[in-house]
C-alpha cells in the first residue's frame, strides 16, 4: 500500500524529499551519497589546502599559489574536454599526444602570425577529435582502441614534423601570441584566466544546453536516449571534437608560455586528465559528472604535487604514488556510493 503522499509504506522517505530526474523521491542516504560524489573533491581540496597552509610556511604565499594555478591551467583545459567524453561513457587516450602536437603546430604557426598560431593547432587537433568521434559514434568502434590509435598517430606526426625532436620551433619574442602565455593580470598569468573562462562556458554547455543534457543522457542509458529521439551520435561526436580541440588549444598555450613547441611533452598526460576527472566525481561508467568537480580534481592533483615539493625529501615519483593511491580510493568510494544509490 502507499501512503497519502504517494510514498511506499515502510519507506524511510520523508514527505517533501527531493525528486530525482526519474520522478522518484530520494532518501536521506541517497542525497548524502550524491552530495559526496559531486562535492567530495572540493571538501578534500579545502582540507588539504588548510593542512598544507599550517604545515608549510611557504605554501599559502601568493607566489606559490600562483605557481600552482599556472601549472594546473594546461591540464585543466585538457580535463575539461575529457569530462564530456567520460560522461558519455567513453575515453580519450589521445589527448597527451594531441597536446604535444598542438604546441608544435602553434610554435610553427607563430612564425606566420598570431592567427596561424591559434587556428592551425585548433583545426588539426579538432580534426583528430572528429576522426575519433566518427569512428566511435558512427562506426561503433571501441573508444579505447580508436583513441589509442590516434595517440600513436598524433605522437608520430609530432616527431615527423620536428625531425624526431631534433628541430624545435621557437615563438617570436614580443609577439601577440607569446603574450597569451606570458602576460599577467594582477599577478596571475593569462592561461589561468583562459582556463577559468573555458570552465565557465563548459558548465553552461553541460547544464544549460540540449547538447549537455544529451551527453548526460547518453552516459546514463544510450538506448533510452535514442528511443527518446535524442541525437546520440551527434553528441558523442561533438564530445570527441571538443576534447581534441581543447587538448590542441592547451598545447598552443603551453607553446606561448614556454616560447617553443617541445615535441616530447604530454607523455602520460592523458592519465592525469582521466584521474582529475574521476577524482572530481565523474563516473567512469558515464552519466554523471560536473565541470566544477573536474576543476577541483585538477587543483587537488596540483596541490598534492606542490606539497610533495614542499617536503623536499620526496622525489617527484611520489606524486604518481600518491595520485594513484588516491584515485583507487575515489573509484572504490564511487562504486560503493553508486550501488547504494541504485
Amino acid at each position: 500500500m502507499s501512503s497519502a503522499t504517494g510514498t511506499p509504506a515502510g519507506s524511510s522517505l520523508a514527505p517533501g524529499a527531493p525528486i530525482t530526474d526519474g520522478g522518484v523521491q530520494e532518501s536521506r542516504w541517497e542525497r548524502a551519497a550524491r552530495a559526496a560524489q559531486e562535492r567530495g573533491a572540493l571538501a578534500v581540496l579545502v582540507l588539504v589546502v588548510l593542512v598544507a597552509s599550517f604545515a608549510f610556511d611557504t605554501f599559502a604565499t601568493g607566489a606559490n599559489l600562483s605557481n600552482i594555478a599556472i601549472q594546473s591551467a594546461f591540464l585543466a583545459v585538457i580535463a575539461l574536454g575529457m569530462t564530456f567524453v567520460i560522461i558519455t561513457g567513453g575515453i580519450d587516450l589521445s589527448v597527451g599526444s594531441v597536446y604535444a602536437l598542438g604546441g608544435v603546430l602553434a610554435a610553427w604557426g607563430s612564425q606566420h602570425g598570431t592567427w596561424a598560431a591559434l587556428l592551425v593547432p585548433l583545426v588539426v587537433c579538432g580534426g583528430i577529435g572528429l576522426v575519433n568521434g566518427l569512428l566511435i559514434a558512427r562506426g561503433g568502434m571501441a573508444p579505447f582502441i580508436v583513441t589509442l590509435a590516434t595517440l600513436l598517430f598524433a605522437r608520430g606526426l609530432t616527431l615527423t614534423i620536428t625531425d624526431s625532436g631534433a628541430e624545435v620551433f621557437l615563438v617570436p619574442q614580443g609577439s601577440s601570441f607569446s603574450r597569451l602565455g606570458q602576460g599577467e593580470l594582477f599577478g596571475i598569468a593569462y592561461p589561468v584566466y583562459v582556463a577559468l573562462g573555458l570552465f565557465a562556458l563548459g558548465a553552461l554547455l553541460l547544464q544549460r544546453t540540449a547538447f549537455g543534457q544529451t551527453v548526460l543522457a547518453v552516459g546514463s542509458n544510450e538506448d533510452a536516449a535514442t528511443l527518446m529521439g535524442m541525437r546520440v551520435q551527434r553528441a558523442k561526436l561533438l564530445a570527441y571534437v571538443l576534447s581534441g580541440t581543447l587538448a590542441g588549444f592547451a598545447g598552443a598555450m603551453l607553446a606561448a608560455r614556454s616560447s617553443s613547441g617541445v615535441p616530447t611533452v604530454g607523455v602520460g598526460l592523458e592519465l592525469d586528465a582521466i584521474a582529475a576527472v574521476v577524482i572530481g566525481g565523474t563516473l567512469l561508467t558515464g552519466g554523471a559528472g560536473t565541470t566544477g568537480g573536474t576543476l577541483c580534481g585538477v587543483l587537488l592533483l596540483g596541490v598534492i604535487q606542490n606539497v610533495i615539493n614542499q617536503i623536499g625529501s620526496l622525489g617527484s615519483s611520489y606524486q604518481s604514488v600518491v595520485s594513484g593511491a588516491f584515485l583507487i580510493v575515489v573509484v572504490v568510494v564511487q562504486t560503493f556510493l553508486s550501488r547504494r544509490r541504485r
